[in-house]
């Protein structure tokens, strides 16, 4: 019986291809929107955790001034030195490494091309705390760092723009007032999570910086990168204990220096997406229960057209479940046929879409199930009410109808 009931259903449909189709339209569109934004909304929520991990993994930056943002009072707080770096690394447990940075911008200038670019002062270490890697060169000697000497590193882009396809280890870069030679470039890491480009940089040793360019031996910003494994909390707690001693605050004082916690900071970004995710499904959702209003819709006007059909099959035997099924089973088809079509066109779009953002293509296969099914359940939602009126009819009133 039941498949029977099926290939009724199905040679129904096909013998009004066109407007099944248009029924279908409205599922179609709510199927694939629903799955595409939700896939773009994961993919964009792992884009934004990656850039953020670039920055370093389990990344604490600690600054002068009272909190984030503008008007934080940066300018007049205390910088940092670098002996405070020191003291972080071998006072606080559970810290695998800490850079200072001094950072300042300017034009850089070779072979006859100029580039203006971030200039930044630090150690070894900062390689360590953001995660660079070397795509060419090495790193500065000991010695280099201690006597300040005249040699630095550049990123991708700062590469690309001054020395084209060529190597740049090696060759002479002007910083300012300074010609230092290029002893290695760093691998790229492209776009940052806040839409910087991280390889547009020149690091030098820090004490080059402050003694030759800047002048001054401020240090912006501390970069604390935390061991796998321990506990941030007691290591912020810490970190937080031992610069207000250094920097002799009184017990009621407020902290002159902020900590920002770079993988908070990934949860509050990926929690934004994720949510935002949620807010665009929901509203594409609503065309779903617009596809079904249309599937009730052409189920009433066939079972209008359908009349004499329906009243000859109860003339002769049919029981009534067996045309309400037969109409239930009708919408069902239409409906899931049209979700299928969108889980199609929902993945074509996905791809092209994360293609153009930049974003990576995470296939779910919950949401596509999910939509599939819910599509379905729009066709029994939508279809029993014409298909129950369908199996109420008076067989000889169905008869009669013209």
């Amino acid at each position: 019986m039941w498949l029977n009931t099926l290939l009724l259903a199905l040679r129904s449909i096909r013998r009004n291809l066109l407007r099944s189709f248009l029924t279908i339209l409205g599922i179609v569109i709510g199927v694939s929107a629903v799955i595409t934004m939700v896939t773009l909304g994961n993919g964009a929520t792992l884009a934004v955790q990656n850039q953020i991990s670039s920055l370093g993994t389990n990344l604490l930056q600690v600054r002068p001034g009272q909190r984030m943002g503008p008007g934080s009072g940066g300018a007049t707080a205390p910088a940092f030195k670098e002996i405070d770096a020191e003291a972080i690394a071998s006072q606080i447990g559970g810290i695998s490494a800490v850079a200072p940075e001094a950072r300042t911008s300017s034009t850089v200038v070779a072979s006859g091309r100029n580039w203006t670019s971030s200039i930044i002062g630090s150690t070894n270490t900062w390689l360590d705390t953001g995660n660079w890697k070397l795509s060419d060169g090495r790193m500065f000697s000991d010695d280099e760092l201690r006597a300040g000497a005249a040699v630095c590193l550049i990123g991708e882009t700062v590469r690309r723009e001054l020395y084209g396809a060529r190597s740049a280890v090696g060759e002479q870069l002007r910083v300012k007032q300074i010609s230092c030679e290029v002893v290695g470039v760093l691998a790229s890491k492209g776009q940052g999570a806040f839409g910087n480009d991280q390889d547009d940089l020149v690091l030098l040793p820090i004490r080059t910086l402050q003694r030759r360019i800047t002048g001054n031996t401020r240090v912006n910003t501390l970069l604390v990168s935390m061991r796998e494994g321990s506990d941030p909390g007691r290591v912020k707690a810490s970190l937080t204990q031992l610069l207000r001693e250094r920097r002799k605050l009184a017990g009621g004082d407020e902290d002159n220096f902020n900590v920002l916690d770079t993988r908070q900071l990934a949860d509050t970004l990926s929690g934004t997406t994720r949510v935002m995710t949620m807010l665009l499904g929901a509203v594409a959702a609503v065309s779903l229960l617009v596809g079904g209003i249309g599937i009730m819709n052409i189920m009433l006007v066939s079972v209008t057209e359908r009349t004499r059909e329906i009243g000859l099959r109860l003339a002769i035997g049919a029981l009534e479940r067996e045309v309400l099924l037969q109409f239930l089973i009708e919408a069902v088809v239409l409906a899931a046929l049209g979700g299928l079509i969108g889980i199609v066109l929902a993945t074509v779009a996905s791809l092209a879409l994360a293609a153009v953002m930049h974003v990576p293509y995470l296939f779910n296969p919950a949401v596509n199930l999910l939509s599939f099914l819910f599509s379905a359940g729009i066709g029994v939602l939508f279809g029993y009410f014409p298909a129950r009126r369908a199996a109420r009819m008076d067989p000889i009133d169905a008869l009669r109808h013209e």
